[in-house]
């Protein structure tokens, strides 16, 4: 079946002056336009493709890649406004995604960047944007584990902490004491559960926990004595912000880090700091 908003793998099915036809399991066919073609595809291959409705409402398949795909959440800058809503630049060239008026939530501006969530319209099959979330994401049952690893959008920033969506189902928290590099509105990383409560709060961390933790940390810890010529000025009588400006972990994960790189004889420390054994 042939779904706006999705990548599917087609077969070409024909050629024609326009471009190539290609077909899905059920003999349907959409049109890749030549733009995205070359004279060695022929009939019987194999595309991988994304499909949407082009400017005069027909489904359509590019090998361009979009920054959002049907049911994801990101972070797309308004590229214009009309009476009827706001266009935003998802990746695709000269076609931009609608946000219709009715799915915005506050006041939208050109130029600037918000959160919205792309869906596959049921009446049109259109893919349409919107950033009043709360249909699509949310916490009533929670399909996540403690320790599972996560795909982690960055939406809000607060007091405490930044509000992500997480997998693209449900809201969670990084608490601001937990964070040692820098993190901004529209980041999108991987984080690991650290809690879910039992009013389905999820609490994220953008590190591992435990043994796995030490292990990536102290990893981090030797690239970064090779980025900077084998050596750092820390030891575990440096002051914890000096830790945290040079290698974006906490202090007691540096420790821990260097403790395991110690222990490997990979790194030697002394007063002026560690380094890599040669």
């Amino acid at each position: 079946m042939l779904r706006a908003g999705r990548i599917q793998t087609l077969t070409v099915s024909r050629l024609s002056d326009y471009g190539l036809y290609l077909e899905d399991g059920e003999h349907n066919e959409v049109l890749l336009p030549n733009r995205y073609t070359s004279l060695a595809d022929k009939v019987g291959d194999s595309k991988e493709v994304f499909l949407y409705h082009d400017s005069e409402d027909r489904l359509v398949a590019t090998t361009e890649t979009p920054l959002l795909r049907a049911g994801q959440a990101g972070y797309l800058k308004v590229v214009d406004k009309t009476v009827h809503g706001a266009f935003l630049d998802w990746g695709l060239t000269g076609k931009d995604l609608f946000l219709p008026n009715r799915n915005q939530q506050g006041g939208i501006l050109a130029g600037r960047s918000y959160i919205v969530y792309l869906y596959e319209d049921n009446v049109t099959g259109r893919c349409v944007a919107t950033n009043k979330l709360k249909s699509f994401i949310g916490n009533d049952d929670i399909t996540v584990q403690p320790h599972e690893e996560v795909d982690v959008l960055v939406a809000s920033e607060s007091p405490i902490g930044f509000r992500v969506v997480v997998n693209n189902r449900h809201w969670g928290m990084i608490y601001r004491n937990q964070v040692f590099r820098p993190v901004a509105v529209g980041d999108r990383c991987r984080g690991w559960v650290s809690r879910i409560t039992e009013d389905n709060r999820i609490d994220i961390a953008l590190q591992r926990s435990g043994v796995a933790q030490v292990r990536d940390s102290a990893e981090m810890l030797l690239a970064l004595l090779r980025e900077n010529g084998g050596r750092l000025p820390l030891n575990d009588a440096s002051d914890p912000t000096d830790v945290v400006r040079l290698t974006q972990m906490s202090k007691k994960t540096f420790k821990r880090a260097a403790g395991m790189l110690l222990k490997r004889g990979a790194i030697r420390m002394d007063e002026q700091g560690i380094e890599i054994r040669k």
